[in-house]
């Protein structure tokens, strides 16, 4: 058994979550490939342990999502994505271009607001903040694109 299987399975057990090929390997393609939507993971899994249902990975990733070890992140305009970086208050910053995701650690300068003035009695547990622009790869093709267009010109 590699390091890496046991690491993932001693996670499980962690939360009281059964062993299973499944799941470990679910959690190990997220740990290789994070912000990743079902069909990558179920792909992923496929080649891993072989046939598996995307009913299956979707099963596990509520299973997981449940018990804190996954965290679900919904984009507008996007399905679902996951991660293995959950129980922190990590942020993202998507692409709106190509999708892409990167996890930002810190929010610096003033607060957005992450406490509402009137919580209407709920018990709050997270605040979500999503930073929505084009990446560097995205935003230095549109700008040789336009460029190129503008030096075209006569």
């Amino acid at each position: 058994m590699d390091r890496r299987y046991s690491a993932v399975a001693r996670r499980l057990r962690e939360v009281g979550l059964r062993v299973t090929a499944p799941r470990v390997a679910v959690l190990e393609v997220l740990d290789g490939h994070p912000h990743a939507g079902v069909d990558t993971v179920a792909a992923q899994v496929r080649n891993r342990i072989g046939r598996v249902s995307t009913q299956a990975v979707y099963d596990v990733l509520g299973a997981c999502a449940d018990a804190g070890l996954v965290r679900r992140i919904e984009p507008a305009g996007s399905a679902a994505r996951f991660e293995t970086r959950a129980g922190d208050d990590h942020h993202h910053l998507v692409c709106r271009s190509c999708g892409r995701i990167t996890d930002v650690d810190c929010v610096v300068g003033v607060p957005p607001c992450l406490t509402p003035d009137d919580d209407a009695g709920y018990q709050l547990d997270e605040a979500e903040i999503v930073f929505w622009g084009r990446c560097p790869d995205c935003h230095n093709a549109r700008t040789t694109h336009h460029d190129e267009h503008e030096e075209a010109r006569p």
